[in-house]
């Protein structure tokens, strides 16, 4: 019944536009059929486990279950050995419709969909701060109060280092960039000055113009 259930979520691919459109609309079938069979929780971490412990850490068996060379047939059957007797129900009858459809190369990014999905339905967000030198907790929890103050959400802290960025950092929420770096005050400061050389160029031209006029 589950199986039936995610085959009438998932459209033909042939009807879908790219590879992210139809792995979100995987995640989001698996994430429904989770909600009412063992739990989105237990769902999303056997999805997870199977990504990066058996996936990631079997390039062989990733690579067959990707590779064209292995018509559809051969990969169920290969699932069936090996993945189907060691997962529960609704997770065996998942990777058949994936199998099925040909898009078991698509798990990393469906389980990535599913979890940001999930992040979203919770309010929760991602908030990737960027900062020439690595931060202190303090400061860290600091922005975190902030973004939750200004945004209503649930930050959920993700730091990168970028030694290039001088000093300050930036602060991504979606695709929105809060730029607060040395590299870009340094930047704007240069286009200012540029922009200041060129309209006092311009005005001396005009005082020029104006007294040839007389």
């Amino acid at each position: 019944m589950e199986s039936q259930d995610l085959r009438t979520r998932i459209p033909s691919v042939m009807e879908d536009p790219g590879a992210r459109s139809v792995a979100k609309v995987y995640s989001h079938a698996y994430l429904e059929s989770a909600a009412g069979a063992d739990g989105v929780p237990s769902a999303l971490e056997e999805l997870g486990s199977f990504v990066t412990e058996v996936l990631a850490a079997n390039p062989e068996f990733d690579h067959m279950l990707r590779t064209q060379e292995l018509n559809i047939e051969a990969k169920l059957q290969l699932l069936e050995k090996v993945v189907v007797p060691r997962s529960s129900r609704l997770f065996a009858n998942f990777i058949r419709v994936v199998a099925h459809h040909d898009r078991l190369e698509l798990l990393p990014l469906i389980y990535d969909l599913a979890v940001r999905e999930t992040e979203r339905r919770q309010d929760q967000r991602r908030i990737q701060v960027t900062s020439a030198s690595e931060l202190s907790s303090e400061t860290l929890e600091s922005i975190r109060q902030a973004m939750a103050t200004a945004l209503s959400i649930q930050p959920i802290m993700e730091t990168r280092v970028d030694p290039s960025l001088l000093g300050g950092m930036t602060i991504r929420v979606g695709d929105t960039v809060y730029d607060g770096s040395l590299k870009t005050q340094v930047k704007q400061l240069r286009v200012r000055l540029r922009e200041r050389c060129l309209n006092e160029i311009q005005r001396g031209r005009d005082r020029f113009s104006h007294q040839d006029g007389n």
